[in-house]
């Protein structure tokens, strides 16, 4: 459910395209709407201050989730903008937007009645692939009130639905709650059942405040701002860079991603049980397994690296749509005559510091900019891990979103970092998102490829396969 493609590999055969969009007195009310005094969270701030950045830059930023997936039959339409309604209203973060009111700064104005929110249905006739998805990212940015839109595409025998939505307001856990309320409520109104009882979803402006409250509360004396400053310290002050050369940054390139198979299923469980034997999880693996190509590619022998993990605690936080990631620092000594030993050390490094992803780096930064600690500029790097077989997610859901056609398309925009998502289904793979040029793509698929080896090697052979091709057998160090 979390592999990610690229919108413009969209394609499909052509069809009847209808959009959910605010009605004109809907969007009157959002303008009409005060200022809130629930604070914009860290991570909504910094998204729209790197949106700005890249506009002034001349650069559109990668900033969309779009899940899509197929319905049998035709979409009955009135019973649609029913459930697309009680969503909105029911998830709290749709009901503000931003205002930008100068530096990094951004204040929040909140409908008041969520009822006052109504989407409605509008055809656009025929269209082609080119065309949807032209339309969707046409997709307003994080600065206007509806940065999201629903729409399907009609065909003969089924529809294609989809949800466009901009990252302000969404997390990864996004797609499996979206899909959820909206495909189940759906399928249980047009079968004639009563609708579904939801579990209470909680607020995403309670945790606005809560965060706010917490982030206000530190100093640069705080246990876990020093912690912070010591990590950034081991990366001149920053977040830790990709360690392979991405082109020139003051060139505004597009995004581009590469997804790659690292090991099958058979692979993936043995690779799994070779890390339990070790200590650590599979999640301690994947680190140490991106530690060991940089070690390889390097020399260095200690690896950094932030991870995001949710910040959500309560089941009423788990059911709600919201930006609640935050970044865990991960710093590795990597043994390189012991795989199993680097896992180990990558798990502690990683349990240890699932605190930390409470505390945004922005607020570091504000805290510790005498100290040196300073945001950096493009080439940043993030590794990210998620089982689709760990809650929230859940067989039933995966079985029915793979059944369905479920895809996940992302906008292939510009970023200012290096992604990797590694996932597990099954099988387990890789996607990349990097700047599109030569040079990145040539950094990018040596990086993946030595990651892969060593996946591959310690499934295979455990701590003496990956000791043994330490700088054989892939030929990238020479490269």
């Amino acid at each position: 459910m979390v592999a990610m493609t690229s919108i413009h590999e969209w394609t499909g055969e052509p069809g009847v395209l209808i959009t959910w969009n605010p009605s004109p007195a809907s969007r009157a009310k959002a303008q009409q709407a005060p200022v809130s005094d629930v604070p914009v969270s860290y991570q909504q701030a910094q998204h729209m201050a790197a949106f700005l950045a890249h506009r002034a830059g001349g650069t559109d930023m990668a900033r969309l989730n779009v899940p899509a997936w197929d319905i049998p039959g035709r979409c009955d339409i009135r019973t649609m903008t029913h459930v697309i309604n009680n969503y909105l209203r029911r998830h709290d973060t749709y009901h503000s937007w931003f205002e930008h009111v100068g530096g990094d700064e951004f204040v929040r104005h909140t409908i008041t009645n969520p009822r006052d929110i109504k989407f409605v249905p509008t055809e656009h006739g025929m269209v082609t692939a080119e065309q949807w998805r032209d339309h969707v990212l046409a997709t307003p940015g994080p600065l206007t009130w509806d940065c999201f839109h629903f729409g399907i595409i009609q065909r003969e025998d089924h529809f294609t639905i989809y949800i466009s939505v901009d990252h302000v307001h969404t997390d990864a856990m996004f797609m499996a709650q979206a899909f959820g309320e909206i495909h189940l409520m759906y399928q249980a109104l047009v079968s004639g059942a009563p609708p579904l009882p939801l579990p209470q979803a909680g607020s995403y402006n309670d945790y606005c405040r809560r965060q706010r409250a917490y982030t206000d509360s530190l100093t640069v004396t705080s246990q876990e701002v020093r912690d912070w400053i010591e990590f950034a310290r081991f990366n001149g002050g920053t977040l830790p860079r990709f360690p392979l050369p991405l082109g020139d940054p003051s060139e505004p390139y597009t995004g581009e991603l590469l997804t790659v198979q690292l090991m099958d299923a058979e692979q993936t469980d043995r690779f799994e049980r070779a890390c339990l034997e070790a200590g650590a999880r599979i999640s301690g693996g994947v680190m140490a397994a991106a530690a060991f190509a940089e070690y390889e590619l390097t020399g260095s022998q200690t690896y950094n690296t932030v991870t995001p993990t949710t910040t959500r605690r309560t089941p009423e936080e788990f059911m709600t749509t919201g930006w609640f990631t935050g970044v865990v620092p991960i710093s590795i000594s990597v043994v390189p005559s012991s795989f199993g030993q680097t896992a180990l050390a990558a798990q502690k490094a990683f349990d240890g510091g699932m605190d930390l992803a409470h505390v945004p780096f922005e607020r570091v930064v504000e805290l510790a900019g005498e100290l040196g600690v300073h945001k950096g500029g493009p080439g940043a790097q993030m590794l990210s891990f998620l089982d689709a077989g760990l809650p929230p997610l859940s067989a039933d859901i995966i079985g029915r979103w793979k059944a369905l056609n479920g895809r996940i398309f992302t906008d292939s925009r510009a970023a200012f970092q290096v992604g990797m998502w590694v996932n597990r289904m099954q099988e387990t793979t890789v996607t990349v998102a990097f700047p599109s040029n030569p040079i990145a793509r040539e950094s990018v698929q040596r990086y993946v490829e030595l990651m892969r080896a060593v996946f591959l090697r310690f499934a295979e052979g455990g701590d003496e396969a990956v000791a043994a091709g330490l700088g054989a057998g892939v030929g990238l160090k020479s490269a």
